[in-house]
């Protein structure tokens, strides 16, 4: 199959575009939208259904990546999204909104797979994981290639709350925070996640990749090397492209 639509679903903004799943590349320019601030289904069913007009690919394959848990098609948690969304049928609803054969799967779960395949994690024996850093913090964790889903790391215990109420994106940008006061604090996250699980390397994804040069040098907490998705912001779309053509 030579091109799939890639849609990317986050809690603030929704993104497109088409993707040649086996050489893992955009074709296009991507295309994005403003998640609704009423994130239930049927106003992000709308969104979905413009990026698809956009693209004017309709009845064609997508692949979707959603924050949520999505298990056997079903979003099993809504922590970034709409509550409607919790133990909702959402494949099954999303394609016959659509109209389209559609694959959905945890939005970090697609940028990890993107990044094992042909980023970061490619050729890396052991255990890799991936964090996206957004409105909050989602996780991918694979061995040997191998893809154990839906991980949660974002909502690991962490003093009073869990982690990414502390170090997340949003956070740092709500507190004004500094890329030094916020990379170490982000660094005793990753130290916890490096003692958890003993990774072989940690990549980070989503926007804040990009400015990975800002505060590389006080990530000092893990044992492992910590990188930058080598996709970046793509990683998502690209990712969700590939499972539609693993389902």
């Amino acid at each position: 199959m030579e091109r799939i639509l890639g849609i990317d679903v986050g809690a603030t903004g929704i993104k497109g575009n088409l993707v040649d799943p086996v050489k893992g590349v955009v074709l296009e320019d991507r295309y994005k939208l403003k998640t609704p601030k009423d994130s239930t289904p049927k106003n992000v069913l709308a969104t979905v259904n413009s990026i698809i007009d956009h693209f004017d690919w309709q009845g064609l394959p997508v692949g979707l990546g959603f924050p949520a848990i999505v298990q056997h098609g079903i979003t099993r948690s809504a922590s970034n999204v709409d509550k409607k969304w919790l133990d909702f049928s959402a494949q099954e609803f999303l394609q016959k909104g659509t109209g389209c054969p559609l694959t959905m799967v945890n939005d970090a779960d697609a940028a990890g797979l993107a990044e094992i395949v042909f980023g970061q994690g490619k050729g890396i024996k052991g255990t890799v994981i991936l964090l996206t850093l957004g409105t909050g913090i989602g996780s991918a964790i694979f061995v040997n290639g191998k893809l154990l889903p839906n991980t949660e790391m974002g909502h690991l215990k962490w003093k009073d709350k869990v982690l990414e109420k502390y170090m997340s994106n949003k956070v740092r940008e709500i507190n004004s925070q500094s890329w030094k006061t916020w990379g170490k604090e982000f660094s005793k996250g990753l130290a916890h996640i490096d003692f958890l699980f003993s990774p072989d390397v940690i990549i980070l994804g989503g926007g804040i990749s990009k400015n990975f040069d800002l505060y590389k040098k006080y990530l000092t907490g893990s044992k492992c090397p910590v990188v930058p998705a080598k996709m970046q912001n793509d990683a998502g779309i690209i990712g969700a492209a590939m499972s539609y053509i693993q389902k």
